[in-house]
């Protein structure tokens, strides 16, 4: 029934002449199935987290969830009623320190000690395998991806779409020849997408790998995978990204978990931490931080400037859209921490921040 149905979806999307089927990627293997197979993470053909988590709703409480969340009381709040403002900045690049561009919900520049990394890109108007369907933006990209400039490195959390964009993977194909660096399995997609096996670094958990004068070490996350109907067939994980002289953390998205802590000892302190603090719920509470989780997480891994993300860009869960940076700047003051929400597209400087300025609550 299962593979009909996956039939049926990817025959009606052909008709259209999509990318839907390509956009579902692929499963690995060879030698790269027989290491995800070695992999401690790994059990009777799936990808575990450390401890039990439930990833989706039960079959019973779907329809309900989905009901909410087309037709739920506030609904209207989860879209902001005017036009979240933009910041397109041109492409400066420093040697020195550690810089911070978030383009909205996940994708985020990274520069550290002179090296330029960008963090789960996705430019695509929907997060989907179809380009007629599936969530929408909430407002552009701030800047065309051919400004962002150079890179030097690629940063993949986990496969799902809305941080793992076919779309944006051909542009930066053509245009850049940086390394895609990405949690076991999530390789294959990329082959099937034609990314060159000389580009694409694999990692579990806990392995780490250098490019460009960086260690990126692939951390454990508490989370879950799939771009089509099965789920958990690559891994998911978080980030660190050390230089010489700073080091900065990625959640990627994950519940809050204990692994926070062994994070921070292991690879600690950060100067910076890019924090998953949006589309939470109640109906899946293991494998997403509520904003007050986020925190906690940063806390844990000896964080210094919280830059919250997974938020503002895609409606994907039933809370108003700007609820997370609320949440996030309470509690944040109650901890007397570090704390910058930047519009899309604006620079930090994470030695000189600006001061949290309320941008979105005139939304």
């Amino acid at each position: 029934m299962v593979r009909k149905t996956v039939s049926a979806l990817r025959n009606f999307a052909m008709a259209f002449g999509g990318d839907f089927p390509v956009a579902f990627g692929a499963k690995a293997t060879g030698a790269r199935a027989e290491r995800m197979r070695r992999s401690p993470q790994f059990a009777d053909g799936l990808f575990r987290n450390a401890s039990p988590t439930r990833a989706s709703p039960s079959p019973s409480a779907a329809g309900g969830i989905l009901r909410e969340l087309l037709f739920g009381e506030n609904r209207a709040l989860r879209k902001p009623g005017g036009e979240i403002p933009l910041v397109a900045q041109p492409v400066v690049e420093s040697a020195d320190g550690v810089y911070l561009t978030w383009y909205g919900h996940a994708s985020t520049l990274v520069e550290i000690d002179g090296a330029r990394v960008l963090c789960d890109p996705v430019w695509s108007d929907r997060v989907s395998p179809a380009a007629f369907a599936g969530p929408r933006r909430l407002h552009a990209p701030p800047v065309p991806l051919a400004s962002v400039g150079r890179v030097d490195a690629i940063v993949i959390s986990h496969d799902h779409y809305d941080h793992l964009d076919l779309a944006t993977v051909r542009e930066l194909l053509a245009t850049h020849d940086a390394p895609f660096l990405v949690p076991l399995g999530v390789g294959a997609h990329l082959e099937r997408w034609q990314v060159p096996g000389s580009r694409i670094i694999e990692l579990d958990w806990n392995e780490a790998a250098e490019v460009g004068g960086i260690r990126f070490v692939a951390t454990p996350a508490q989370h879950f995978s799939g771009r089509g109907i099965s789920n958990d067939s690559t891994l998911w994980t978080s980030w660190v990204i050390a230089g010489p002289r700073h080091r900065v953390f990625y959640s990627g998205d994950t519940g809050y978990f204990d692994g926070f802590a062994k994070i921070g000892e292991e690879h600690g302190p950060f100067d910076a931490t890019l924090i998953q603090i949006g589309a939470y719920a109640p109906h899946w509470p293991d494998i997403h931080m509520t904003p007050e989780e986020g925190v906690a997480a940063h806390i844990d891994v000896r964080g210094g400037l919280l830059v919250p993300v997974h938020w503002a860009t895609f409606s994907l869960a039933m809370h108003p859209w700007a609820e997370p940076a609320d949440r996030v700047w309470r509690e944040a003051k109650a901890n007397d921490l570090a704390l910058a929400v930047p519009k899309p597209g604006e620079r930090l400087d994470v030695a000189n921040p600006p001061a949290v300025d309320g941008w979105w609550q005139t939304l």
